[in-house]
Formats: structure tokens, C-alpha cells, sequence
């Protein structure tokens, strides 16, 4: 049997044989399909790529109805169980897990560029202490295509190699300098001692001590959670670089669009909201009532798992193992009790099929 799909058009009554690869037909493929001669032809709507393949891609998988995600064919399980960031980061781009050396010469190539101009600190200075770290974040992603004008040799494999190690490496370089402005500390030199986990503690909380003790515990809980979030299929802020890079435009200028789009409530920016939500929530005895306003369509419940999972989120059980292991350390939060009560009446209300207008984040992790 022929990998085709036949198509009757019952405006005209002809017959169309369109070719499927992959489980996919291309679009197209569709534009043959016409009304009349100056007919433009059909296309697809699928405004929120709920059902559109824009790319062919071996990095991902996941099967949202069984809860399984994998980098590589590894389970996300193994991987934060046993992996490290930068390992599960060669992983994706290589294809296979790094051997010792090559782990080696790989961490050595991202922390030689840990470290950031000195005028794009004085960026940073620029922006009012207050301004929201992710969008001093962004600004200052894009500016550093200017630091970086071979960056534009997008088509030269060794130019390309290093803007990746320069991205990886200066990503939490900068992440922690808008931090230390936004609370009026001086920025931490990276240090090329620790690991790539330890280095972005150090850079966020070092005071004056002459050498940051990183706390095990912590170190390993931010590793796992770069590992979780190294790599997600198609989402939004993956198809906006790929968007915007098909323009051949640097990395830099990309990543930027990137991060735009994830600073949204509806995609990264929902981890934010989840806690302004906790906080308007303000006490477990106001749940209740928080459910029943969201029920009534007054409100938005933050947090409810990623829509591409129908059962769980393999992340999320992940990620409760290891916020108990930090809550040892830390200690509690009040804000997670308002969160768990949440979750628990939530849960009871879905299992009652009552509809919740909600979206995804970790709404207690």
C-alpha cells in the first residue's frame, strides 16, 4: 500500500494523491488543490501549531499522552539522575553523551568564555535598579552581536561552534549580573574553579568571602533544573529563534527574539506568574475561594502542567524530589503551602470534570 493520502475536493469532484512521509503531508502539496484556474490554491490554518511539524528534528521526544520526554532517546529521568548540564548540553548537540575527554575539552571550551566585557557591564548599570531582569537580560543578548561581529559568519562551522559556547557560557554571566544590579550588589568575577552550576551560584549570591562555599545540595538542584529545561521541542521560544534565524541574522539577534518570547506569562514567564498568583492567594485559607473565582471565569489558575502532556508532566516529579532535598537545606517557604492547598483542590475539582481556565508552569515547584 502507497504512503499516500487521497484527497476528494467536492467543489470540483477531482481526486488528489498527496504523498505522506513521516506521518506528514507537506502544505504544499495542498496548493494544487484549486477551486478555479485562478484559484491561489488551499492552505493550512493552524495559527497555534497544534498540529503543524515545522522542522525535522532527533533531539526531542515526547509522548505527552504516556508522559515520557527524552533528549537523544535518554529518558529526562536518567539524564537528571545521573547527568550533568553540560553533558546533557553536548548531548543535544552531538547526538551522544560525552566520553571523559571530551567532556573535558567541552567544559573547558564553555568556561574560558564565562566571562563578559567590561562595557557590557556598564550596560547593565545603565538600566533603573528596578527594571525586570529578563528584560535586561534580552537587551543585553542582542548588544552582544556587537561584541561578537564574526558572529555573522553564521555559514563558517567553526564560527558557529564558538558563538555556542559563548552563549552557553555568558547566558548565566549575565542572568546573574541582572540580578546583582537589581539589588545593588557589585558583580561576582565567574570563577573557573567551580562547575558550570556552582559558578552561576557564586556569581548570584557571593559576598565577601574570598571564596563562595557552594552548597552541594543547591549545586545539583540547579543542575537538574538546566537539564529539564535544555530543550522542549518546538515551543514558542524555540520557533521564534528558527524564525528568526532562517533570516541568517547572528545568533545573538535571535536569541534575543527568543528570550522575548519566553519572558511571556505563557510560556517561561508562567513560573512568575504561578508565584504572583501564590501571593494574591496570600493565605491557605483563601484557596477556596480562589478556585471558585476562576471556576466562575474571574481569574486564570497558574501552573496546571504544560499542555502537550495529557497525564504528567515527567518534569514535574522530577522537580518536587528535588525542591524536598533544597527545602532541607533552605527551609520552607510559606508560599508552598498556599501552593500545595491549591494543587490539591484543583486536582479534586478535575477529577469532578469541573473546567479550570488555567496554564502551565510548576505551580508548587
Amino acid at each position: 500500500m502507497a504512503d499516500t493520502l487521497t484527497i476528494t475536493d467536492n467543489r470540483t469532484g477531482k481526486q488528489y494523491e498527496v504523498p505522506i512521509k513521516d506521518g506528514a503531508i507537506r502544505a504544499n502539496d495542498l496548493k494544487q488543490i484549486k477551486a478555479s484556474a485562478d484559484d491561489f490554491g488551499l492552505v493550512t490554518y493552524d495559527p497555534a501549531y497544534m498540529n503543524t511539524a515545522s522542522c525535522k528534528s532527533r533531539i526531542t521526544y515526547i509522548d505527552g499522552d504516556k508522559g515520557i520526554l527524552e533528549y537523544r532517546g535518554y529518558p529526562i529521568e536518567q539524564l537528571a539522575e545521573h547527568s550533568s548540564y553540560l553533558e546533557t548540553a553536548y548531548l543535544i548537540l552531538y547526538g551522544e553523551l560525552p566520553t571523559k575527554d571530551q567532556l573535558a575539552k567541552w567544559t573547558r571550551d564553555i568556561t574560558e568564555h564565562c566571562a563578559v566585557h567590561e562595557n557590557i557591564k556598564r550596560m547593565i548599570e545603565g538600566f533603573q535598579y528596578d527594571a525586570h531582569p529578563m528584560s535586561v537580560f534580552l537587551a543585553v543578548v542582542g548588544a552582544s552581536s556587537t561584541f561578537y561581529p564574526d558572529a555573522k559568519n553564521i555559514f563558517d562551522e567553526a564560527s558557529r561552534r564558538k558563538q555556542i559556547h559563548r552563549l552557553i557560557a555568558k547566558v548565566p554571566t549575565i542572568g546573574a549580573y541582572a540580578y546583582r544590579h537589581s539589588i545593588g550588589r557589585p558583580y561576582v568575577t565567574p570563577d573557573d574553579e567551580l562547575s558550570f552550576s556552582g559558578n552561576f551560584l557564586s556569581m548570584l549570591f557571593k559576598r565577601n568571602e574570598a571564596k563562595y562555599k557552594v552548597n552541594p545540595v543547591l549545586e545539583r538542584a540547579l543542575d537538574v533544573l538546566f537539564i529539564l529545561h535544555a530543550d522542549h521541542e518546538q515551543n514558542c521560544s524555540t520557533s521564534a529563534m528558527r524564525s528568526i534565524g532562517s533570516s541568517h541574522v547572528d545568533p545573538y539577534s535571535a536569541m534575543a527574539g527568543a528570550t522575548a518570547a519566553l519572558f511571556g506569562p505563557l510560556h517561561g514567564g508562567a513560573n512568575e506568574a504561578v508565584l504572583r498568583m501564590l501571593v494574591e492567594i496570600g493565605n491557605v485559607s483563601n484557596v477556596p475561594d480562589f478556585v471558585k473565582k476562576v471556576k466562575a471565569g474571574e481569574g486564570r489558575l497558574m501552573g496546571f502542567g504544560h499542555r502537550v502532556y495529557k497525564s504528567y508532566d515527567p518534569r514535574a516529579k522530577i522537580i518536587k524530589r528535588t525542591a524536598d532535598a533544597v527545602f532541607e537545606v533552605t527551609g520552607r517557604n510559606p508560599l508552598l503551602d498556599i501552593a500545595i492547598e491549591l494543587e490539591r483542590i484543583a486536582l479534586q475539582e478535575d477529577r469532578k470534570s469541573t473546567r479550570l481556565n488555567s496554564s502551565h508552569g510548576y505551580i508548587s515547584y
